[in-house]
């Protein structure tokens, strides 16, 4: 008789308490998985995005910290591993986005974003390559822009293509653990990290940049990092544009 192992996957979502991958740690939820909803600043956001999936019936616990800093992931790692037995999905939305001509872009916020989107990438690969059990999925974010090209997206692109390089590499590296490492590449999406600064004529030209003539949600972009932390095993090394064919 074969007898079903009901433990759930556990997910850590980095970036968990606002924005997409607030969105991610709830559809993750919903999937089955036990997540683990890591923040940098919004301990308090987090700490009610938890309670939200505990009193629903899910599992969820919260993590802090610097995903730049090797310390505070190793300790953020071993958290949910205490809590859960083990870490089999990565989710990593942690990052940050400063637009800027290149003429006029200050350097220190190149190295301050640098610092969050390319180390904390790093980082947070590091310990997921070490940690992830076998069946286990690290999912980046990256995005479009990295093939959109617009103007004032040069620092954030660079960022990003940065994290995209990791992916095919990590994958060969982790041949034989049955890990597939991807990354989401988001076109534009309702957020307010997206509405911050834009007026009326750049939303409207951002919207009718896809054939279906609308921006993406949160909930379009936690569809197919679902795909990836479950079904989606053959999908590996890629980078996946869920931009609704923005060209």
């Amino acid at each position: 008789m074969t007898v079903e192992n009901t433990t759930p996957r556990v997910a850590l979502v980095t970036g968990g308490s606002g924005g997409i991958g607030r969105t991610v740690v709830e559809r993750l939820a919903s999937d089955g998985l036990a997540v683990a909803v890591h923040y940098a600043g919004n301990k308090a956001a987090a700490e009610e995005l938890a309670a939200k999936i505990n009193a629903a019936g899910g599992r969820a616990v919260t993590v802090g910290g610097d995903v730049a800093d090797e310390g505070d992931m190793t300790a953020a790692f071993e958290a949910v591993e205490a809590a859960f037995g083990g870490v089999d999905v990565v989710v990593h939305a942690a990052g940050i986005m400063i637009l800027s001509p290149v003429a006029e872009l200050n350097l220190d916020d190149l190295d301050r974003m640098h610092r969050t989107n390319i180390r904390g990438a790093f980082v947070v690969a590091q310990q997921a390559a070490r940690r992830l059990r076998s069946g286990g999925a690290l999912i980046n974010f990256s995005t479009s822009q990295t093939r959109l090209s617009s103007p004032g997206y040069a620092p954030y692109a660079a960022s990003k293509a940065a994290v995209e390089a990791i992916n095919l590499v990590l994958a060969r590296e982790l041949r034989g653990r049955d890990i597939t490492v991807n990354a989401v590449a988001p076109g534009p999406v309702a957020t307010a990290l997206f509405f911050e600064g834009k007026d009326e004529a750049t939303i409207e030209r951002f919207t009718k940049m896809t054939p279906l003539e609308r921006l993406g949600t949160p909930q379009d972009v936690a569809e197919v990092v679902s795909l990836l932390a479950g079904p989606g095993r053959w999908i590996n090394g890629q980078t996946l544009f869920a931009n609704g064919g923005a060209a």
